[in-house]
């Protein structure tokens, strides 16, 4: 193990201005009113409002999201993570600081917010929290199994080992890296997923033309 940072791949550092990116506004309003910060109960962020409550939304699949798409569903994804484990008190071991960056964690916890925003849908049947809250318990052993595989903690965080099959090239070390600001990786992450995808967006549209 080392305290070194493991190599990120993503967009060219020099347009990833964190301070300028409309992500970081966001994160800035819905830390300005976290319970840990000025011991006051947690209010939505923006981002968490937009979500519509009034209509059946359909699975969201991360591989085919437009830039813009994936960032407004980061957004509200991470708002609405954090709102879970402070109400049910999840630990680490269910929901790590580093949730974004490991794919399984990111699809199961997908999967849970848009089965909540279905459960509490004004249309919804008045069974359906029960229903979620099942599925919730369930959704708890398999994120913990998650974590434990891929290894990542509340003080540091290594990429999912992967395994390589015969004829692959081998797969290169990863070391793990200490968790010093999670929020700060979180916008840089997501302004290097939205940069990545625009490039792809940009050069479909260029072989179209």
């Amino acid at each position: 193990m080392t305290d070194e940072t493991p190599e990120r791949t993503g967009a060219d550092p020099s347009v990833l201005d964190v301070e300028r990116h409309p992500v970081f506004d966001t994160w800035q309003n819905f830390n300005a009113n976290d319970p840990a910060a000025d011991g006051t109960e947690q209010e939505w962020p923006g981002a968490f409002e937009s979500a519509s409550l009034g209509e059946p939304l359909g699975p969201i699949n991360w591989n085919t999201l437009t830039a813009d798409e994936a960032e407004a569903e980061w957004l509200d994804l991470n708002a609405w993570v954090h709102w879970l484990r402070g109400t049910y008190g999840l630990a680490p071991n269910e929901v790590p600081p580093m949730w974004h960056r490991h794919d399984e964690l990111v699809w199961e916890l997908s999967a849970l917010h848009l089965h909540w925003l279905n459960s509490y849908s004004p249309d919804a049947s008045p069974s359906s929290p029960l229903a979620w809250h099942r599925d919730f318990a369930e959704t708890r052993h398999r994120l913990r199994d998650w974590v434990a595989a891929c290894g990542t903690r509340l003080d540091r965080d290594r990429p999912t080992r992967q395994t390589t099959w015969p004829g692959e090239p081998a797969a290169l070390p990863t070391g793990e890296a200490s968790v010093t600001d999670r929020d700060a990786d979180f916008v840089q992450f997501v302004m290097e997923d939205v940069t990545a995808r625009r490039q792809v967006e940009a050069e479909l549209e260029r072989h179209a033309s």
